[in-house]
């Protein structure tokens, strides 16, 4: 029955005018071509006005959005209770929030030099000196050493920074894969501001990294974009010379109000 109505429909079909036929093919046609032309305008004004947005001033800049799993959130709920412990501010948030609130809170009641102090110590008691020693002993500063670290920590600190990869730099006249490339630092986009990723993660991250563990690093980060890139094997500039200190902060800070720069 079914095959026999469809035989009709296509009889059906076939016996009308061409020229009817002809009309609704141009019509299909006018169509398409006005749909198609219409998408790349839409796509080319979207890009233009996300171009002209700075990422940390623009209110209408999409926030990235984490799925941390299991391993995630263990990690970020011992860190976040660490900074707490070595601050003596408690707060009752769970999760990233409650890291980012534990370093506001820092970041509000004590000067920089003290904020670098109570990450380090955070740090120190977040991970077991046995293991830390062990690390230092086995992996003396080499090319191999390099690689290892800057592959370790895209591996396990992505909850921390974001996605991240690991990309190839010269180092003594050689390439190696010793650099960490972070397109957009999850701390910083948090936070939202500079002294925080100064004196919360960059100044004491180097610190820790080179006396614990006895392996110089330099953090870069591009306030323009949040991006940022961990130099495993290059000893950081100077404090006082540091570019990172000379910043301006974002308009759109959660503690501007205290300091005009945060970084100092």
């Amino acid at each position: 029955m079914e095959a026999s109505h469809f035989l009709r429909s296509r009889s059906f079909a076939a016996s009308l005018p061409h020229q009817r036929h002809m009309h609704a093919h141009h019509k299909l046609r006018r169509s398409t071509i006005v749909a198609v032309l219409s998408t790349p305008a839409d796509i080319i004004n979207i890009e233009a006005d996300k171009s002209s947005i700075r990422p940390a001033d623009g209110a209408a800049e999409r926030k990235s959005i984490y799925s941390d799993n299991w391993f995630d959130k263990l990690a970020i709920d011992h860190l976040s209770h660490n900074v707490q412990a070595s601050s003596g501010l408690r707060n009752s948030k769970s999760g990233f929030e409650s890291l980012v609130e534990a370093a506001s809170a820092a970041s509000r009641n004590f000067n920089p030099e003290k904020q670098r102090e109570i990450v380090v110590q955070a740090l120190q008691n977040a991970f077991p000196r046995p293991i830390l020693s062990l690390i230092k002993a086995l992996l003396p500063e080499s090319k191999f050493a390099r690689e290892y670290f800057a592959v370790f920590t895209t591996i396990f600190f992505a909850w921390l920074v974001g996605p991240c990869e690991v990309r190839e730099s010269e180092f003594n006249g050689s390439k190696e894969k010793n650099v960490v490339h972070i397109p957009k630092c999850r701390f910083l986009e948090e936070t939202n501001c500079v002294g925080m990723c100064i004196n919360m993660c960059k100044m004491p991250s180097q610190s820790f990294i080179k006396d614990t563990l006895g392996m110089p690093v330099n953090m870069v980060p591009n306030f323009d974009d949040m991006s940022c890139q961990m130099i495993f094997g290059e000893e950081p500039p100077e404090l006082l010379n540091d570019p990172a200190l000379k910043q301006p902060c974002f308009k759109l800070c959660k503690v501007k109000q205290r300091h005009s720069n945060c970084s100092n």
